[in-house]
């Protein structure tokens, strides 16, 4: 018995050492080609990247991976527990592999043979840590075999907390949402922090399945997960059993975040935004670098300049008629479904969808769309009545551009689907609406800074995600004309000096061009103050002809206004392409006294460890860095920015824009009169588009309006009746949250009154005058001389064409050259 034993531990010795060798060659094949784990030491996740408003609120995010990167020490006690306590409660005290985990899964496992149940894992922490990071996800030996090696070198090498905080930062849960940080903020719209006890143990709950735990699919399925974990974490000491009774008993309370927008009216910025970034930093920076970007974005600004646009254009689109309905549909039966299909412009919240049941001369009843009510889901079918006073506008059919109806009967038929807004204060009381085809751009901005407070790049980016604020190429017209009166001011003309204003011919390869004044009239000689103020278009060619096309390109590309500019003479006119921006910018630096300023949409990037990899301000601070106070002089800001025009020619040509404002193609326009105001109308060819650009001295905002593929905007389309209206619309509301200021005069600075025709200096009680700005050695003149009426007009021919210059000369106040 004994020989008979001694045989059978030796051949069961032989066996284990057999076992053994075939272990040993196993695990040394499986082991040979491991990856590298220390390469979790350098682990950086693909993060979001997020953009701020200039006041910190979120505009957008950007990922891939909906994920923000929280170290451990930032993640609270509960929420640890509570992944702890759902996947792996010896988290703290294994080795890598839980031996007892694994053998009670093995039992567990045999004894559900048979009865359908998923087979139950065994994974710890530091297994998925070593699978998430550096295996596949292949159900094979092989791959358990290098997970269990993996676990035990990476417990080798890093701390519990090092490896809790990869767990935690890299799992999915969801809705492409990736790590705890992100979940949170996905699922209860909070941060970390402030998760409660049963918040974190549904989103602890999710890793094992977030499709079979959605909260709005499988509600029953996630409480009981929810609550299972909060009994595990109650087992294991982390919560009192009063806790957990209390958290079971709440609901899910999901409160989805999808992300996007965050501040309203924004995505034409965000866009903006995010095509600036991928061509400074490329796409992988974008989506997976977690930058944190702080734009210049004003909130309440945006707001302002979004509604002043919208009022515009949908304005003038009435006054044209009605383009039809959005769509029709079936309202037999249950209108609800078919009407919830129609694409609604969610980024025009006033307004809603509806679905015409029923026309009479007096009113249209409409159903209104589901869910669409201030984002919240209508579960009835809400209903509303559109009374004939409404929709007069509609009348007119756009298309024949003529009125066609006389009742709501002629306009709208049971079945179409058309846009309404509530008329305030009236419940149950909508106007008609459509979307209008005339679009436009505007621009708002610091021009101290440059930093661009505002941009609305079209009626809405659900319509149209082309931006006309930054992408539209256009022609500038007469809001082009300051900058050739700027280039005359800084070459030795004055306010004061005088231009014929008279019809001219220039001949230009062998064709004749012959520019008129808007209206057609001619004023004969005038000062440069009224070629501004009126918007002189002869008087404006016949200045840039006798200063030189290559002095006013010089000016126009040192204001950036074009890259190269033609010196053509019909440039002079606006007839070059452009777009907002630029003009702002361009207008920024009159407004700020004559510095260079480089416009921003973007005031700070920070990367993912909070380091700033970009800033726009570029002013450096002398005597700032001194640890102490030891008698040195106040720290001071150097403004190094180029001085691109005279100080006191750009107050001359600020003067001179605010008589725009007061007296000439913008008066009445600008309801403003706390501060001063100047700005400029502009009118191209046929009327295609309609400007203005004006500013007060801390704020400079401009815009166009015109159709997509240029066409006449028709009768009064001008800067004056279409653009300026929306200026002084933004204007009046942004004078509500901003502080009236004075435009800065520059010393030296002489005020001498003149005549406000002839330009010559104004006796004491004479009419007509006004106060114009001089530099030092400059003044009015004691003779009226003309420029361009030597090579145009003789003197004879002048006084007949100005009753002003032939009474100055009779009256013996002055002669003529």
């Amino acid at each position: 018995m004994i020989r008979l034993l001694g045989y059978f531990f030796g051949l069961a010795c032989v066996g284990f050492l057999a076992v053994a060798a075939v272990a040993a060659v196993y695990l040394a094949g499986v082991s040979k080609d491991l990856p590298n784990y220390e390469v979790l030491a350098s682990y950086e996740p693909p993060v979001a990247t997020r953009v701020h408003a200039g006041n910190g609120a979120l505009m957008a995010e950007y990922a891939r991976e909906k994920r923000l990167f929280l170290p451990i020490q930032a993640i609270p006690d509960r929420v640890k527990a509570a992944f702890i306590s759902a996947e792996d409660q010896n988290f703290y005290t294994h080795p890598g592999v839980d031996a007892w985990g694994l053998g009670r899964a093995i039992v567990n496992n045999i004894q559900n043979i048979g009865s359908g149940r998923r087979p139950e894992g065994a994974s710890t922490i530091t297994q998925q840590v070593a699978k998430n990071f550096l295996l596949s996800a292949d159900q094979t030996i092989d791959r358990k075999v290098k997970e269990a090696i993996l676990s035990f070198r990476i417990e080798q090498t890093y701390s519990k907390d090092k490896i809790l905080e990869l767990y935690l930062n890299e799992i999915f849960f969801g809705f492409n949402s990736y790590g705890i940080a992100g979940a949170a903020l996905t699922y209860f719209n909070k941060s970390v922090t402030e998760l409660t006890i049963a918040e974190a143990a549904y989103l602890a709950g999710l890793p094992k399945g977030p499709a079979n735990y959605n909260p709005f699919r499988h509600e029953q399925a996630a409480l009981t997960r929810r609550n299972y974990v909060i009994s595990r974490m109650a087992e294991d000491g982390y919560i009192t059993a009063s806790d957990a009774e209390e958290a079971k008993k709440q609901p899910l309370g999901v409160n989805m975040n999808r992300g996007g927008a965050t501040v309203a009216a924004s995505d034409y910025f965000s866009e903006e935004v995010r095509r600036q970034i991928i061509e400074k930093y490329g796409d992988k920076a974008l989506y997976e670098g977690g930058l944190s970007v702080r734009t210049s974005l004003d909130p309440q600004l945006q707001i302002m300049a979004r509604a002043a646009l919208q009022h515009g254009l949908v304005e003038y689109d009435e006054r044209r008629g009605f383009h039809g309905p959005i769509a029709r549909i079936s309202v037999t039966g249950d209108w609800g479904p078919e009407l919830a299909k129609v694409p609604v412009l969610r980024d025009v919240p006033e307004w809603r969808l509806a679905v015409v049941t029923a026309v009479s001369d007096k009113e249209v009843d409409i159903g209104l769309q589901p869910g669409t009510a201030g984002g919240k889901v209508v579960e009835e079918r809400e209903k509303g009545v559109i009374p004939a006073d409404e929709m007069k506008w509609a009348y007119r059919d756009a298309k024949n551009a003529r009125k066609t109806a006389k009742s709501p009967t002629g306009v709208l038929e049971t079945g179409d689907v058309v846009y309404v807004e509530q008329v305030q204060g009236k419940q149950g009381i909508y106007r008609l609406r459509q979307p209008p085809k005339v679009q436009g751009g505007m621009v708002v901005m610091d021009p101290h800074t440059g930093r661009v407070l505002a941009m609305v790049g079209g009626f809405s980016y659900g319509q149209s995600e082309f931006n006309r604020a930054t992408q539209a190429m256009r022609q500038p017209g007469s809001s082009f004309k300051p900058f050739v009166y700027a280039a005359a001011l800084d070459n030795g003309y004055t306010p004061a000096s005088v231009i014929l204003d008279a019809p001219i011919e220039v001949v230009s390869g062998g064709q004749v061009w012959s520019p008129d004044n808007y209206g057609g009239d001619s004023g004969g000689p005038s000062t440069l103050r009224i070629g501004i103020e009126k918007s002189r278009n002869q008087m404006t060619v016949r200045l840039a002809q006798d200063m030189g096309m290559e002095l006013v390109a010089e000016y126009a590309e040192r204001f950036g206004i074009y890259d190269k500019m033609a010196p053509l003479l019909s440039m002079s006119l606006g007839s070059g392409e452009t777009t907002v921006l630029r003009m702002v910018s361009a207008y920024s630096v009159i407004a700020n006294g004559g510095k260079q300023i480089k416009p921003t949409l973007v005031d700070r990037i920070q990367d993912r460890y909070g380091r700033t990899i970009f800033r726009h301000e570029e002013r450096t601070c002398e005597g700032c860095n001194f640890n102490s106070w030891a008698q040195q002089p106040e720290p001071t800001l150097v403004d190094n920015r180029e001085q691109v025009l005279d100080p006191m020619t750009a107050y001359q040509i600020t003067s001179m824009m605010e008589g725009v404002v007061q007296r000439g193609t913008a008066a009445g326009k600008i309801p403003v009169k706390d501060r001063p105001v100047a700005g400029k109308t502009g009118t191209t060819n046929d009327e295609k588009d309609a400007w203005f650009v004006g500013f007060t001295p801390n704020l400079v905002a401009g815009l166009y309006i015109g159709f997509d593929t240029p066409s006449p905007l028709g009768r009064a389309g001008t800067g004056g009746s279409l653009a300026a209206p929306i200026f002084g619309e933004f204007l009046a509301q942004a004078a509500k949250v901003t502080p009236p200021t004075k435009f800065q005069v520059p010393a030296g600075m002489q005020f001498i009154a003149v005549n406000r025709k002839t330009g010559m200096f104004a006796l004491e009680g004479e009419p007509d005058t006004i106060v114009e700005a001089f530099k030092p050695g400059t003044g009015p003149a004691d003779t009226l001389t003309v420029i361009g009426a030597d090579a145009q007009l003789p003197p004879e021919e002048i006084l007949k064409t100005s009753p002003q210059a032939q009474q100055a000369v009779t009256s013996g106040s002055g002669g003529l050259f």
